[in-house]
Protein backbone atom coordinates (compact mmCIF):
# COMPACT_ATOMS: atom_id res chain seq x y z
CA UNK A 1 0.00 0.00 0.00
CA UNK A 2 1.91 3.33 -1.18
CA UNK A 3 2.57 5.88 1.46
CA UNK A 4 0.59 8.91 1.39
CA UNK A 5 1.84 10.31 4.97
CA UNK A 6 3.39 13.12 3.65
CA UNK A 7 1.53 13.66 0.12
CA UNK A 8 0.55 17.63 0.35
CA UNK A 9 0.08 19.95 -2.17
CA UNK A 10 2.90 23.03 -1.38
CA UNK A 11 1.47 26.13 0.24
CA UNK A 12 1.40 29.38 -2.40
CA UNK A 13 2.84 32.41 -0.85
CA UNK A 14 0.25 35.10 -1.16
CA UNK A 15 2.80 37.62 -2.86
CA UNK A 16 1.79 34.83 -5.51
CA UNK A 17 -1.51 34.43 -5.14
CA UNK A 18 -2.37 38.33 -5.48
CA UNK A 19 -0.06 38.56 -8.53
CA UNK A 20 -2.54 38.22 -11.04
CA UNK A 21 -4.68 40.54 -9.70
CA UNK A 22 -1.97 43.50 -9.27
CA UNK A 23 -2.75 45.05 -12.33
CA UNK A 24 -6.27 45.49 -12.08
CA UNK A 25 -6.24 46.74 -8.24
CA UNK A 26 -3.32 49.26 -9.65
CA UNK A 27 -5.47 50.58 -12.43
CA UNK A 28 -8.56 50.76 -10.40
CA UNK A 29 -6.59 52.87 -7.76
CA UNK A 30 -5.80 55.06 -10.65
CA UNK A 31 -8.70 55.84 -12.26
CA UNK A 32 -10.00 55.95 -8.68
CA UNK A 33 -7.88 58.88 -7.56
CA UNK A 34 -8.48 60.38 -10.54
CA UNK A 35 -12.05 60.47 -10.43
CA UNK A 36 -12.15 61.95 -6.44
CA UNK A 37 -9.66 64.27 -7.73
CA UNK A 38 -11.75 65.53 -10.78
CA UNK A 39 -15.21 65.81 -8.25
CA UNK A 40 -12.82 67.55 -5.37
CA UNK A 41 -11.85 70.16 -7.69
CA UNK A 42 -14.63 70.62 -9.69
CA UNK A 43 -17.57 70.04 -7.10
CA UNK A 44 -15.99 69.67 -3.37
CA UNK A 45 -16.97 73.72 -2.97
CA UNK A 46 -13.41 73.08 -1.39
CA UNK A 47 -10.81 72.60 -4.55
CA UNK A 48 -7.82 74.06 -2.58
CA UNK A 49 -8.15 71.20 -0.54
CA UNK A 50 -7.32 68.48 -3.17
CA UNK A 51 -5.26 71.34 -5.08
CA UNK A 52 -2.91 70.46 -1.67
CA UNK A 53 -3.02 66.67 -2.64
CA UNK A 54 -1.25 67.39 -6.15
CA UNK A 55 2.24 66.27 -5.31
CA UNK A 56 0.69 63.49 -3.44
CA UNK A 57 -0.99 61.89 -6.45
CA UNK A 58 2.51 62.64 -8.61
CA UNK A 59 4.05 60.37 -6.27
CA UNK A 60 1.18 57.65 -6.02
CA UNK A 61 1.55 58.00 -10.07
CA UNK A 62 4.97 57.14 -10.22
CA UNK A 63 4.66 54.70 -7.54
CA UNK A 64 2.35 52.87 -9.27
CA UNK A 65 3.55 53.10 -12.50
CA UNK A 66 7.37 51.78 -11.80
CA UNK A 67 5.97 49.30 -9.76
CA UNK A 68 5.29 47.44 -13.16
CA UNK A 69 8.90 48.33 -14.59
CA UNK A 70 10.95 45.22 -14.64
CA UNK A 71 14.74 44.57 -14.79
CA UNK A 72 15.69 48.05 -13.00
CA UNK A 73 19.34 47.59 -13.97
CA UNK A 74 22.22 50.53 -14.48
CA UNK A 75 20.84 51.29 -17.28
CA UNK A 76 17.78 52.13 -16.09
CA UNK A 77 18.55 54.08 -13.43
CA UNK A 78 20.99 56.60 -15.51
CA UNK A 79 18.22 56.93 -18.06
CA UNK A 80 15.48 57.89 -15.30
CA UNK A 81 18.08 60.23 -13.76
CA UNK A 82 18.99 61.74 -16.72
CA UNK A 83 15.19 62.40 -17.33
CA UNK A 84 14.55 63.79 -14.78
CA UNK A 85 17.54 65.81 -14.68
CA UNK A 86 17.27 67.59 -18.05
CA UNK A 87 13.40 67.91 -17.46
CA UNK A 88 14.09 69.85 -14.09
CA UNK A 89 17.33 71.86 -15.46
CA UNK A 90 15.02 73.15 -18.77
CA UNK A 91 12.46 74.08 -16.37
CA UNK A 92 14.63 76.34 -14.22
CA UNK A 93 16.13 77.84 -17.24
CA UNK A 94 12.42 78.52 -18.30
CA UNK A 95 11.71 80.40 -15.29
CA UNK A 96 14.74 82.22 -15.05
CA UNK A 97 15.45 83.43 -18.73
CA UNK A 98 12.38 82.97 -20.71
CA UNK A 99 13.98 80.48 -22.80
CA UNK A 100 12.13 77.40 -23.99
CA UNK A 101 9.26 77.84 -23.29
CA UNK A 102 8.42 81.70 -22.26
CA UNK A 103 7.81 83.82 -19.59
CA UNK A 104 5.94 82.15 -16.74
CA UNK A 105 6.46 81.71 -13.04
CA UNK A 106 5.23 78.50 -10.96
CA UNK A 107 2.51 78.99 -7.72
CA UNK A 108 2.90 77.42 -4.60
CA UNK A 109 0.90 74.39 -5.24
CA UNK A 110 3.11 71.63 -6.09
CA UNK A 111 5.42 71.63 -2.99
CA UNK A 112 8.97 72.85 -2.69
CA UNK A 113 10.33 74.42 -4.83
CA UNK A 114 14.31 74.97 -5.87
CA UNK A 115 15.33 77.43 -8.16
CA UNK A 116 11.93 78.35 -8.34
CA UNK A 117 11.09 75.54 -9.69
CA UNK A 118 8.63 72.47 -7.94
CA UNK A 119 10.98 69.52 -7.39
CA UNK A 120 8.40 67.09 -8.48
CA UNK A 121 8.98 68.34 -11.88
CA UNK A 122 11.52 66.04 -12.76
CA UNK A 123 9.55 63.46 -11.84
CA UNK A 124 6.58 64.66 -13.98
CA UNK A 125 9.11 64.65 -16.87
CA UNK A 126 10.09 61.05 -16.15
CA UNK A 127 6.49 60.15 -16.18
CA UNK A 128 5.06 61.47 -19.35
CA UNK A 129 8.38 60.36 -21.29
CA UNK A 130 7.93 57.09 -20.25
CA UNK A 131 4.62 56.56 -20.64
CA UNK A 132 3.81 58.25 -23.74
CA UNK A 133 7.39 56.01 -25.15
CA UNK A 134 5.90 53.08 -24.37
CA UNK A 135 2.70 53.85 -26.34
CA UNK A 136 4.17 54.41 -29.12
CA UNK A 137 5.96 51.02 -28.77
CA UNK A 138 3.03 49.13 -29.53
CA UNK A 139 3.32 50.89 -33.03
CA UNK A 140 5.55 49.50 -36.03
CA UNK A 141 6.71 52.23 -37.22
CA UNK A 142 11.17 53.29 -37.05
CA UNK A 143 12.79 54.44 -34.13
CA UNK A 144 12.59 57.93 -35.30
CA UNK A 145 9.40 58.31 -36.16
CA UNK A 146 8.38 56.83 -32.56
CA UNK A 147 10.15 58.93 -31.11
CA UNK A 148 8.57 62.12 -33.01
CA UNK A 149 4.72 60.40 -32.42
CA UNK A 150 5.61 60.43 -28.94
CA UNK A 151 6.71 63.94 -28.89
CA UNK A 152 3.61 65.08 -30.33
CA UNK A 153 1.29 62.54 -27.82
CA UNK A 154 2.91 64.35 -25.04
CA UNK A 155 2.31 67.82 -26.45
CA UNK A 156 -1.48 67.00 -27.31
CA UNK A 157 -1.43 66.27 -23.18
CA UNK A 158 0.18 69.75 -22.52
CA UNK A 159 -2.48 70.96 -24.72
CA UNK A 160 -5.51 69.51 -22.73
CA UNK A 161 -3.91 71.21 -19.56
CA UNK A 162 -3.82 74.23 -20.38
CA UNK A 163 -7.19 75.65 -19.45
CA UNK A 164 -6.93 74.63 -15.87
CA UNK A 165 -2.74 75.66 -14.92
CA UNK A 166 -3.80 79.16 -13.77
CA UNK A 167 -7.10 78.38 -11.60
CA UNK A 168 -5.00 75.95 -9.47
CA UNK A 169 -2.13 77.42 -8.73
CA UNK A 170 0.33 76.00 -10.56
CA UNK A 171 1.92 78.24 -12.15
CA UNK A 172 1.03 81.47 -13.76
CA UNK A 173 2.47 83.09 -17.70
CA UNK A 174 3.07 86.93 -18.12
CA UNK A 175 0.21 88.67 -19.73
CA UNK A 176 -1.72 84.97 -19.09
CA UNK A 177 -1.20 84.68 -22.57
CA UNK A 178 0.79 81.01 -23.58
CA UNK A 179 3.14 81.72 -26.52
CA UNK A 180 3.80 79.47 -29.31
CA UNK A 181 7.49 79.30 -27.81
CA UNK A 182 6.05 76.90 -25.22
CA UNK A 183 4.80 74.59 -27.89
CA UNK A 184 7.45 74.65 -29.94
CA UNK A 185 10.43 74.13 -26.23
CA UNK A 186 7.84 71.74 -25.32
CA UNK A 187 8.49 69.34 -28.64
CA UNK A 188 11.96 70.21 -28.96
CA UNK A 189 12.64 68.82 -25.65
CA UNK A 190 10.18 65.85 -25.66
CA UNK A 191 11.64 64.61 -29.00
CA UNK A 192 14.90 64.90 -27.69
CA UNK A 193 13.75 62.54 -24.12
CA UNK A 194 12.58 60.50 -26.67
CA UNK A 195 15.39 59.71 -29.11
CA UNK A 196 16.62 58.84 -25.79
CA UNK A 197 14.17 56.17 -24.65
CA UNK A 198 13.92 54.85 -28.12
CA UNK A 199 17.61 53.98 -28.48
CA UNK A 200 18.61 53.33 -24.60
CA UNK A 201 18.77 49.64 -23.52
CA UNK A 202 15.81 49.68 -21.19
CA UNK A 203 13.39 47.50 -20.77
CA UNK A 204 10.12 48.60 -22.50
CA UNK A 205 7.56 46.73 -21.67
CA UNK A 206 5.09 48.10 -18.81
CA UNK A 207 1.61 46.92 -18.99
CA UNK A 208 0.40 50.17 -16.74
CA UNK A 209 1.91 53.13 -19.07
CA UNK A 210 -0.33 53.59 -21.68
CA UNK A 211 -2.95 53.74 -19.39
CA UNK A 212 -1.09 56.20 -16.93
CA UNK A 213 -1.37 58.75 -20.05
CA UNK A 214 -4.89 57.63 -21.35
CA UNK A 215 -6.03 58.24 -17.84
CA UNK A 216 -4.52 61.63 -17.39
CA UNK A 217 -5.87 62.98 -21.22
CA UNK A 218 -9.20 61.90 -20.40
CA UNK A 219 -8.76 63.35 -16.73
CA UNK A 220 -8.05 66.94 -18.36
CA UNK A 221 -9.85 66.82 -21.12
CA UNK A 222 -13.31 66.42 -19.04
CA UNK A 223 -12.02 69.21 -16.67
CA UNK A 224 -10.72 71.82 -18.94
CA UNK A 225 -14.44 71.21 -21.14
CA UNK A 226 -16.21 72.22 -17.61
CA UNK A 227 -14.62 75.70 -17.61
CA UNK A 228 -12.27 77.43 -19.29
CA UNK A 229 -9.04 78.79 -17.16
CA UNK A 230 -5.59 79.76 -18.16
CA UNK A 231 -2.55 78.20 -19.40
CA UNK A 232 0.68 76.52 -19.39
CA UNK A 233 2.42 73.59 -20.35
CA UNK A 234 3.72 71.67 -17.14
CA UNK A 235 1.22 70.31 -15.50
CA UNK A 236 1.57 67.34 -13.35
CA UNK A 237 -1.18 64.70 -12.66
CA UNK A 238 -4.19 65.99 -10.88
CA UNK A 239 -4.75 66.59 -7.39
CA UNK A 240 -6.91 64.17 -5.39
Amino acid sequence: MPDTANTYLPAIPLQQRLKPYAFAVALGVLIIFHMVGFWGLMFSGDPEKFQRLTPMNLLLTNTLLFAFHARWNTAFVVFAFVVMLAGFLAEVVGVHTGLLFGDYTYGEALGTKLFGVPLLIGVNWLMLVYTTGHLVNQTRLHWLAKALLAALLMVGLDFFMEPVAVRFDFWDWQGSRIPLSNYAGWLGLSFLLQVYFQRVAIYKQNRLAPYVYLVQVVFFIRRGSGKQYGCSAHLPPPAT
